[in-house]
C-alpha cells in the first residue's frame, strides 16, 4: 500500500529536492524505517538518534496531527498522505 510523504521546502535537499516520496506503510513507524534506509539524510532531520521524531517537526496523516491518535503506530490507509511540519520560529 502506498502513502504518499509530503516533504516541506526546507527539507527537500535532503532527497534531492523531491516535494514528496512514495512509501509502502501500514503504520507512521514503517514509513520512518522505509525513509531511514532509502533517504538516510531526510530521516536523520526528521528523527533523532535513538529513533524520536524530533521536537520541532510535527507529523500529520492527511489532516490529524499523529501524537493525538497512536503516535508512530497509527495505522495508514491506502492513499493517506503524511505530512511532515517543521516548526518556523522567529521575531
Amino acid at each position: 500500500m502506498a502513502i504518499s510523504v509530503q516533504i516541506p521546502t526546507s527539507l527537500r535537499a535532503e532527497c534531492q529536492g523531491s516535494s514528496h516520496v512514495e512509501i509502502s506503510a501500514t503504520t507512521i513507524s514503517e514509513v520512518l524505517s522505509q525513509l531511514q534506509a532509502e533517504h538516510p539524510q531526510l530521516f536523520r532531520c526528521i528523527c533523532d538518534e535513538t529513533g524520536a521524531v524530533r521536537r520541532h517537526i510535527n507529523l500529520f496523516v492527511n489532516d490529524a496531527l499523529i501524537h493525538r491518535q497512536n503516535g508512530l503506530g497509527t495505522k495508514l490507509n491506502p492513499k493517506d498522505t503524511l505530512f511532515i511540519m517543521t516548526a518556523v520560529s522567529g521575531g
